[in-house]
């Protein structure tokens, strides 16, 4: 059971201080050793995989009007309510949130070797690698392993556009290439310059999918390693997809085949 809510007016409070660069630096969090959640989805989605925040914050006026609000941060240890315009200096939301969670930022997970696995290189868009996190979620992938140059998987940006799936899913970020010897899975990857059509291709299962850089596509040194390249048909005579739509097919096809005929 958490404490009694505490009210901070200050805009200089250090939890505020603190808050702000958790909220707006994509790489706060690795020297805080905290991520800040802000919006009831994603601090209900952490509290439902037994996630425990180290703090809840509240803007004021939504304490007073909602009991399920007040249900969520007692999840926490700490409660402390802001004003309206304190909660908006921290947010880095246009229509700030009524509630946000700090939580420890999860310990170096050790690489699993023989995981269904979604491997980034680096992808530099907040909103593709969010996108990928949920299909990987949703696709039952256990591990995402994204190497140096990708955004940070838990920045805000990336935590926003992910809906949750953070939770459900192993995450290892910072990675060098040779670190991927250590999967025991054959890669896979995408290629618009050719490669077996996916329909037609032979998926292993496990593997794990390798999803490029924007622009680059994957590196030539790892697409060396993949054990298979595939490329997916696109009738309306498009060169390519976005990163994250083309994440989403692949790995759609890759559960299929994990299924039982």
């Amino acid at each position: 059971m958490s404490a009694p809510p505490q009210r901070v007016i200050s805009r200089d409070n250090p939890l505020l201080l603190r808050l702000r660069k958790l909220a707006q630096d994509n790489t706060g969090y690795r020297r805080a050793g905290q991520v800040w959640l802000e919006g009831e989805h994603l601090c209900s989605a952490f509290a439902l995989r037994g996630g425990v925040p180290v703090q809840a914050v509240v803007a004021e006026e939504s304490w007073d009007r909602s009991a399920d609000l007040r249900a969520l941060a007692a999840q926490a240890p700490r409660v402390t309510l802001l004003p309206a315009a304190l909660f908006k200096g921290i947010s880095g939301l246009e229509s700030p949130a009524s509630i946000g969670f700090v939580m420890p930022l999860p310990e170096l997970a050790a690489l699993l070797p023989n995981a269904t696995t979604v491997v980034l290189d680096r992808l530099q868009d907040a909103g593709n690698v969010g996108s990928v996190l949920r299909s990987a979620a949703a696709f039952g992938v256990r591990q995402v392993l994204a190497l140096k140059g990708t955004a940070g998987l838990w920045s805000p940006k990336v935590l926003r556009a992910g809906m949750g799936a953070h939770f459900a899913l192993r995450l290892v970020e910072g990675l060098d290439f040779e670190a991927l010897q250590a999967l025991t899975i054959p890669l896979v990857a995408t290629s618009s310059h050719g490669g077996v059509l996916l329909p037609e291709a032979e998926l292993p299962a496990p593997c794990a999918w390798v999803m490029g850089h924007e622009g680059q596509g994957v590196s030539a040194a790892l697409l060396e390693r993949c054990a298979l390249k595939v490329c997916i048909p696109q009738p309306g005579g498009e060169e390519s997809l976005n990163v994250a739509a083309a994440a989403a097919i692949c790995l759609f096809a890759s559960s299929l085949s994990r299924q039982p005929h």
